[in-house]
This record gives structure tokens, sequence and C-alpha cells, in this order.
């Protein structure tokens, strides 16, 4: 999600910050416009943090330049951004078996290329209406050689009936309703929805959660990770459904811009997906 799409949607900056520090503002601290890596990337990434070095190389270069991360972010794409969306990772217990991640409105990959990087074991969808940033992710994620990604030009409500998950990811993406509405159809049984918020995610939980009883949420809550490792801890909404929910419900309510908090003129009116890994593109004949 773009940095403009960002602050507009949540109104807080992602950590759940009012302000972001002086330190992570200070434009001398750039090296050919790469903020220097922080000392809690190493734990948050661990053996990972030269690819996520790699990533927040690129997002400082063809992140702004087409348009996806806002040029005053530059200085804060560590704690603001990536470390803010990694963090998450956490949150979703490590399975032999290996876990699927639906991350809903990717963006500029985040939070769904920083997970995949933190954590090979997840299998990432990236789902994002915008064909021009499905483009760049496709390139950002074949540069990076993410063999656990796949990328889909689409809308929430559009993949419905050909993906589930028993986790989906949203950063910024509207308020809980309407995201509630977009994305509970992906869950698996018992499944969640992660979505990450600003500082006043406890009052849009208070506010709203009756509605999301009748949407099928079984148990909300707000979660704080990164405590002690991160000056501002990633805020999380963490929804969870029970054994099912009522589809029925979902398909009568109104269609909308699923997957984004924005309107384009680029966006498709279905929804279209590459279908594969960019191991498994390199796998097909020519």
């Amino acid at each position: 999600m773009s940095d403009s799409d960002t602050s507009a949607a949540s109104g807080d900056s992602p950590g759940g910050a009012t302000n972001p520090s002086p330190q992570s503002d200070r434009q001398d601290d750039l090296v050919d416009g790469v903020p220097p890596t922080p000392e809690a990337a190493a734990a948050v990434f661990g053996e990972h943090l030269p690819r996520a070095e790699e990533f927040v190389r690129v997002l400082a270069d063809t992140g702004i330049t087409h348009g996806l991360i806002g040029p005053r972010e530059a200085p804060r794409l560590w704690d603001r951004h990536v470390l803010n969306c990694a963090l998450v990772h956490f949150l979703i217990p490590a399975d032999a078996r290996g876990q699927r991640v639906i991350d809903i409105g990717s963006g500029a990959g985040l939070p769904g290329l920083a997970l995949a990087i933190a954590r090979p074991d997840l299998e990432l969808h990236l789902v994002e209406p915008l064909s021009r940033r499905t483009g760049w992710l496709s390139g950002v994620t074949a540069q990076l050689d993410l063999d656990n990604v796949v990328i889909h030009t689409a809308r929430a409500e559009s993949m419905w009936d050909r993906l589930t998950a028993p986790w989906v990811t949203a950063r910024a993406v509207s308020g809980i309703v309407q995201l509630a509405q977009w994305t509970l159809p992906l869950l698996s049984p018992r499944g969640s929805l992660l979505a990450l918020k600003g500082s006043r995610a406890a009052d849009e939980l208070a506010e709203h959660r009756a509605a999301l009883q009748r949407l099928g949420v079984r148990h909300a809550d707000v979660e704080s990770v990164g405590e002690g490792m991160v000056p501002d801890p990633t805020i999380v909404l963490r929804v969870t459904i029970g054994e099912a929910i009522d589809r029925r419900l979902f398909r009568t309510m109104t269609s909308s811009s699923a997957g984004s908090a924005r309107r384009r003129t680029d966006r498709p009116r279905g929804g279209r997906s590459t279908g594969s890994s960019p191991r498994e593109q390199r796998r097909r004949p020519r």
C-alpha cells in the first residue's frame, strides 16, 4: 500500500505512534537514499536480513519512483514500514506443513513481501486490484528470488470461491467492519484476520464489536507486537471466525473495491491471477 493511502486510511502511523521519531526523520542518515539498518532488524528477520535489506533498497528506489511509497517516507522505511509489517510474523505459529497467508491490498508489498522474507515457510498470496502495482510486485518478487509468493490482480471478493487460508493480513485497508466484509469469506474454519492498525485500534474494536459478531466473528482483540524490540510496536486487530460463516450474508452486501480502500481507473473489472510463484514460472517451457 502506498504511503499516501496508508496515512489516509489509518489516521495514525502504522505502528500506532502519532509522531515519527526525530531520528528516523533525519535525511542525513540516508546513504544513497537508503536508511541504515537498525539493530532490531536482525532480531525480526534473523538469517533473512540480507534479503530484507535488499527489499528496503528496492522500496527506496522504484518503490518511490512508482508512487508506492511517498518520497518523505525514505528515512522511515525500516521503522514505519518494513519492521512494522514483518513483526506480524510472530503472531503466525510455525507449522511443519507450512501455512497459507492471504495479504489484501498489498500495494508496495506491505505486509505481504515483508512476511514472505521473514518466513520462507509461509505461502503468501498477495491480492491487489491495481495492475500497475501487481506488475511492480511481480518484478520485486523475482528480484528477491522469493519462491513462496503468488500474486493476484484481483479484488478480495472475486477470490472468495478461489482461495482460502487460515490467515488474512491487511494494512490500512478501510475500517474493520468493511474489511471484515471483504475478507472473512477468505478464511478457513477458525481462521483469523490480522489487521495492522494504529493507536485507535481498541476504540475501533469497541465501537464495532457487535457488528463484527453479526458477521460471524467469534473472537476479537487488539495485540501489540514487538514490545522491547522496536520503539513503536505494531498494533494488530485480530478477528477470528468459528467453524463456518454464512456466506449468503456476504453475497448480499454491496460489492466494492475490496482488497483496496482506493478506487482507480486502472483497476480491472474482475480479477486475474498469475497463478504461479516465480519458481513455477521459471519451470514453464518457453
